[in-house]
């Protein structure tokens, strides 16, 4: 069996990015939620901490799953009408759709982007850990860039198949 190089495991990351973001995030989580749990059964004290990380992780893990959905073509749609039209209005159709998703993505890629300008200029603090709240934050405009490329990504590849 040949040797894999340092190219065949940056692409198979690069390839796989969400998945293995999103099961370190889930993993993270479900410890957590799990050691909140057992702390507050045996000693009867909960961590407080771990509702901010956990909540927080929430937003990461919202954008790498909706970048994976579209990367799998889940999210829903109404591809049964779409199909039954001629292949020149499923283009334009494909086209219309990446257009617009991409322009609601970038929407809240600037918003988000302000917003998080905004918390680093304010210097504001989380309650429970007295980190940096952009931190949290920066999963959204992180998130939608991720989204922007994969539906590019998977829009050309659906326009080639037609």
């Amino acid at each position: 069996m040949p040797r894999k190089n340092f190219t065949y495991y940056l692409k198979y990351f690069i390839s796989h990015f969400e998945e293995i973001m999103l099961f370190i995030i889930l993993s993270v989580l479900v410890t957590l939620a799990f050691v909140n749990v057992i702390t507050r059964y045996f000693i009867k004290y909960s961590l407080a901490f771990t509702e901010e990380i956990e909540v927080n992780f929430f937003v990461w893990l919202t954008m790498f799953g909706a970048a994976l959905a579209f990367k799998r073509k889940a999210h829903l749609g109404v591809s049964f009408i779409v199909k039954a039209l001629p292949r020149g209005a499923q283009k334009f159709f494909l086209i219309f759709s990446t257009v617009l998703t991409v322009a609601v993505f970038a929407i809240l890629f600037y918003y988000s982007i302000w917003h998080v300008k905004n918390e680093i200029d304010l210097n504001i603090r989380t309650m429970a850990l007295n980190i940096p709240e952009w931190i949290y934050i920066a999963g959204v405009p992180f998130g939608s860039l991720l989204i922007i490329f994969r539906v590019i990504e998977t829009a050309v590849k659906s326009y080639k198949e037609l």
